[in-house]
C-alpha cells in the first residue's frame, strides 16, 4: 500500500458517490439520506505513472505493479460527534487509521438533495468537521499532558519530549487551531507528535464537489475553499462527483474524449493522487527486471536504506548499497546495461537521498 486517504464530510455532500467513482466500485451505497455509509468502505486504486510503461518495455518486464492508494469512505459526521453524537465515536476511530484526510465539501446548489444544515456553505461545513476533531483532540490531550508533565518532572526523558510537543499542540487547540500547526523542536518531538495520532495533526485535502458546469474552473463556493486551503497550507482540488460517476460507466477509450468535451485534461482521481502526493511529501522510485516493473512510495528525503525497507525489512537491515539510475538516464541509455556503459549507473551508500524517478537495485546481506 502506498498510502491511505480517509474521505470525510457532512452527510449528503457526495462522499459515497465520489468513493464509488474513484474506486470504480458500487461498494458504498449512495443515497439521499444521512448515514447511508455505516461501516467504512475501503477501496484501493492503482496510481497511474506513465514512466512505468517505458521502464517495463526496456526491462522486458512481464508485468507492471503500480503503487496502491487506499480510500476509506467514513460515515458522515454531524455536530456533537466528539461527544458520540450520530456515528461520532466510530467516525473518530476510523479517521485515526488514515494518512491524510480528504474532506469533501458541497460546493453545488441542488434543491433535490437535502443538506443536513439546510444551506450550502462549504466553509461552515469544513469548520463543523474541524471543530469536532479539535474537540476530540482537546479532550484527549487535557488528560494526557498533565500525566506526561508529572513523569517528565521525575526525570523521564521520553515523557519530557512528549510533554513538550503535546503541550504545544494543546495550546493551539485551546486557541481554536488544529494540531497540525504544531512545530516540533526536533526529531524526538516530531516522533511523539506522530505517535499521538491526533486527528487534527493529519494533513487535509479539500475536495470541492461542484456541479458539472463548474468542473473545469470551479465556482464561487470552491474559490472560498481554495482561499481557506492556501491560508492553512493545505491542498484543494475541484471535482464533480457526478462527472466522475459518468466516467466510470464509459469504456476506457471513450474517457479522454468525454473529458475533453468538458474542458478537463484529466480525471478527478488523477487530481486527487497528485494533490495527495504533494500533501504528504511523497515521491516514487522504481525497481525493474524480467519478472516485474514496480513502483514504490517513500517520503521525500528518505535515504537509500529506508527505501530498501519499504520493499522488505531484510533489505534495510542488511543494506550494502543501492545501484542507482535516474529515470531519464535509464530511458536514454535503454536500461541498466546501457546506463552502466555510459557511466550513469551509480553505487550509492547509506547516506544517499532517493530522488523521484530513481530506478534502484538494492544489494544487501543478512
Amino acid at each position: 500500500m502506498g498510502f491511505k486517504l480517509g474521505i470525510v464530510g457532512l452527510p449528503n455532500v457526495g462522499k459515497s458517490t465520489l468513493f464509488n467513482a474513484l474506486t470504480e466500485t458500487a461498494a458504498a451505497q449512495a443515497a439521499n439520506y444521512p448515514f447511508c455509509t455505516i461501516e467504512p468502505n475501503v477501496g484501493t486504486v492503482a496510481v497511474p505513472d506513465p514512466r512505468m510503461d517505458a521502464i517495463a518495455a526496456i526491462a522486458g518486464s512481464a508485468k507492471i505493479i503500480e503503487t496502491q492508494l487506499g480510500f476509506v469512505d467514513i460515515a458522515g459526521l454531524v455536530r456533537g460527534a466528539s461527544k458520540g453524537e450520530g456515528l461520532g465515536n466510530q467516525f473518530l476511530a476510523n479517521i485515526r487509521e488514515v494518512d491524510a484526510i480528504v474532506h469533501v465539501l458541497r460546493c453545488f446548489e441542488d434543491g433535490d438533495i437535502t443538506h443536513v444544515e439546510g444551506r450550502v456553505d462549504p466553509i461552515s461545513d469544513a469548520e463543523t468537521v474541524e471543530t469536532e476533531l479539535m474537540l476530540a483532540d482537546l479532550e484527549s490531550l487535557e488528560k494526557r499532558v498533565p500525566n506526561l508533565a508529572k513523569k517528565a518532572a521525575q526525570g523521564d526523558k521520553e515523557a519530557k519530549a512528549a510533554a513538550a510537543v503535546l503541550g504545544k499542540a494543546l495550546a493551539l487547540l485551546q486557541e481554536g487551531s488544529p494540531a497540525r500547526l504544531t512545530e516540533p523542536a526536533d526529531a524526538d518531538e516530531a516522533r511523539h507528535l506522530m505517535q499521538a495520532q491526533l486527528l487534527t495533526a493529519k494533513p487535509v485535502l479539500y475536495v470541492c464537489n461542484v456541479e458539472e458546469g463548474a468542473a473545469a474552473n470551479g465556482n464561487a463556493h470552491s474559490a472560498r475553499v481554495f482561499e481557506k486551503a492556501a491560508a492553512e497550507g493545505a491542498q484543494a482540488v475541484v471535482i464533480s462527483a457526478a462527472i466522475e460517476a459518468e466516467i466510470v460507466a464509459l469504456e476506457p477509450n471513450e474517457r479522454s474524449g468525454f473529458l475533453a468535451d468538458l474542458g478537463l485534461a484529466e480525471t478527478g482521481l488523477a487530481r486527487i493522487i497528485r494533490a495527495g502526493y504533494a500533501l504528504l511529501d511523497f515521491i516514487t522510485f522504481f525497481t525493474a527486471g524480467p519478472k516485474e516493473c514496480r513502483a514504490w512510495t517513500v517520503h521525500k528525503g528518505a535515504k537509500a536504506p529506508e527505501a530498501a525497507g519499504v520493499i522488505h525489512t531484510d533489505f534495510e537491515r542488511g543494506f550494502i548499497r543501492a545501484e542507482t539510475i535516474a529515470y531519464e538516464d535509464y530511458v536514454a541509455h535503454k536500461g541498466e546495461s546501457g546506463a552502466r556503459d555510459a557511466g550513469k549507473l551509480r553505487a550509492e551508500g547509506k547516506e544517499y537521498v532517493v530522488t523521484d524517478g530513481d530506478v534502484l537495485l538494492f544489494r544487501f546481506n543478512v
